[in-house]
């Protein structure tokens, strides 16, 4: 997405609660530079900081200069003329948003904004999501008068289980109506991410073959390099599960696995892939069992540094039995699904950082090709999705090896977006904030979406709650042999990060 392909988005002010806070500094701001210098926003921009840190607007810029000026990206003559630009528009009230005087100074400032649009970002701790929204709604914030829009943008996680996705949903809509509300999965934002219905729905050779006639399985892993760090007291009462797999995984599960919609826009859209996230089966607690496993990583190296066990984090309970690593095996209660399996995993501390959708496409039915006795069988066809890093695609096939024998080797054919397009230097938020600033909400979760998800896990949160253990793994492997146990019971191995086709060359 870039200036000349789209026009700039309308006037408004960009609310957002919790200036003065690490998200704020690491992403929104950077993300909103990145647009006003591609154009998709322009000088009609206007952003209102709140937080609860006493001072005016030169206390938020002060910081603000002193966290970019660490950026190597700003040292680029364009991004630092976009900011300088950008900062003569941003204004700051300083306050409690619990209380109604904080919604008093805002009704005031927008009252004397150019534009009476106006849109509120909440990167405040979820649990103050709903307050938020009902101080607005009780002030009159969320009123839309004629030409005029205001919405609400949070961010995962929309409540800690099934109970509690249902409250926040109930309260948010009881104070401003669905569409006024986006509710952000910064997975949604990716390039490669947006790219599956496109690769799907454009390409007659790809979907004519997706369903159970020709796919065998399906793999989703989001591995991270990164260990838990100073994050311990909020990790150590979500866990891999909650933090990862009703939001993020679901999301790229959906659109893999969705129907054609009837059209593009948002409704559309989101309605398959909420038809789809309802079609996952709900396990009993005895399929749970089977189901899904769980690690939490023990101490030892890692990135060249010796790390501590998960239990022995700062802030995390030496008895904790809250997972780093899950990984679960899911069905879809579908035609074009049935009898196909969604492979999930995720987890912290593990061997590299690695988010891919791994398609493995069934067996020829024969072939009479010569093959070693140790591999009697063809490789599968796998379309590999790579979401991040190093986002593109990869088919694997097979072909013959050059010589006189008749000797069939796997290459790769393989795309990747940096080779042919300039996607550097973005922060994955820039597409989000541009459908929220012109009111698209085809990148953002509805409620029965969500609540479909919660679902779909909640059996497995039960079970885990009962007790029991995470099962041990080692820092920089891929996870307990639990994981593997789960995938290798039905003849399947995972897919690793480093696995490459015989034939592909670096």
């Amino acid at each position: 997405m870039s200036g000349p392909d789209v026009a700039p988005a309308p006037p408004l002010t960009f609310v957002i609660f919790g200036a003065t806070g690490d998200l704020t500094r690491r992403l929104l701001i950077p993300t909103l530079i990145n647009m006003s210098r591609s154009g998709l926003v322009g000088d009609d921009l206007h952003i209102l900081g709140i937080g609860i840190e006493p001072g005016g607007v030169d206390m938020l810029l002060e910081r603000l200069d002193s966290f970019l000026a660490t950026s190597g990206d700003m040292q680029e003559p364009e991004r630092q003329e976009a900011w300088q630009s950008l900062r003569k528009r941003i204004a700051y009230i300083s306050g409690d948003f619990t209380q109604n005087a904080v919604y008093d100074e805002i009704s005031k400032y927008l009252s004397q904004a150019p534009s009476a649009n106006a849109a509120f970002y909440l990167a405040v701790p979820p649990r103050f999501f709903g307050d938020v929204a009902e101080k607005l709604s009780a002030n009159g914030l969320m009123n839309e008068t004629a030409g005029a829009f205001r919405r609400i943008a949070i961010e995962k996680p929309f409540g800690h289980d099934l109970a509690s996705a249902r409250e926040l949903n109930a309260r948010l809509l009881s104070h401003a109506n669905e569409n006024q509300i986006y509710r952000i999965d910064h997975f949604l934002g990716k390039e490669t991410v947006q790219n599956i219905m496109t690769t799907r729905f454009a390409n007659m050779m790809i979907e004519a073959l997706w369903n159970n006639n020709y796919i065998d399985h399906v793999q989703i892993t989001a591995a991270e390099l990164v260990d838990v760090g100073t994050r311990g007291k909020f990790y150590d009462s979500t866990g891999a599960l909650r933090d990862m797999v009703p939001n993020h995984l679901f999301q790229l599960l959906a659109m893999v696995a969705m129907e054609p919609p009837n059209n593009f826009d948002a409704e559309s859209i989101r309605n398959e892939k909420g038809k789809l996230l309802k079609a996952l089966r709900i396990y009993s607690p005895e399929d749970a069992a089977k189901n899904g496993v769980r690690g939490a990583y023990t101490a030892g190296p890692l990135a060249g540094k010796d790390l501590p066990a998960y239990t022995g984090t700062a802030d995390v309970a030496p008895d904790s039995s809250t997972e780093t690593f899950v990984a679960l095996k899911l069905l879809v209660d579908t035609w074009r699904w049935a009898g196909v399996p969604f492979y999930l995993r995720t987890g912290k501390a593990l061997k590299a950082r690695d988010t891919e959708i791994v398609i493995t496409f069934r067996q020829v039915p024969f072939a009479q090709f010569p093959r070693p006795a140790s591999r009697p069988q063809l490789p599968p066809n796998r379309l590999i999705i790579q979401v991040q890093p190093d986002e593109g695609l990869d088919m694997e096939i097979s072909i013959k090896a050059p010589g006189l024998v008749l000797k069939t080797v796997p290459i790769s054919l393989d795309f990747r977006y940096a080779d042919r397009f300039d996607i550097g230097k973005q922060t994955g938020y820039e597409s989000l904030f541009y459908e929220l600033f012109v009111g698209d909400q085809t990148l953002f979760q509805r409620a029965d979406g969500i609540e479909a998800g919660w679902a779909a896990v909640q059996p497995f949160l039960d079970l885990w709650a009962e007790g029991g253990k995470p099962d041990p793994y080692a820092p920089g492997s891929m996870g307990p042999a639990c994981a593997d146990d789960l995938i290798q019971r039905d003849g399947r191995a995972w897919h690793q990060p480093d696995e490459k086709p015989e034939g592909r060359q670096e």
